[in-house]
């Protein structure tokens, strides 16, 4: 079965949510309630490292957090995206949306 784990850090002007496993259907809605909570409250870094697939739903998500960060006059960072995560992204057309980081101490 396929599972997603997340982990949260706070940073001094941002989260950090370690996303690891797999973002589908069957997954998402952990993750989408824990993003949509914090990208109203702070900037989001998503590190998508130990991302091993992600469906439609969980790039989805991501879009969407984009859009309510700008709201609330935050960003949605994507942090060192595992190949997987990075082609997902790359297919929709909007990877330039984001800013990809290698490090936390990118967060503006």
């Amino acid at each position: 079965m396929d599972q997603v784990t997340l982990v949260e850090k706070k940073g001094a002007n941002y989260v950090l949510l370690e996303v690891a496993g797999t973002i589908n259907s069957y997954t998402f809605t952990d993750f989408q309630t824990k993003v949509y909570a914090l990208v109203k409250d702070t900037n989001l870094v998503l590190d998508l490292s130990e991302i091993n697939k992600i469906d439609s739903s969980g790039i989805g998500v991501i879009l969407a957090a984009y859009n309510d960060a700008e709201e609330h006059n935050y960003k949605v960072y994507i942090m060192r995206p595992s190949s997987a995560a990075r082609k997902a992204i790359e297919s929709t057309g909007f990877l330039d949306m984001f800013p990809v980081i290698q490090s936390v101490t990118e967060v503006v």
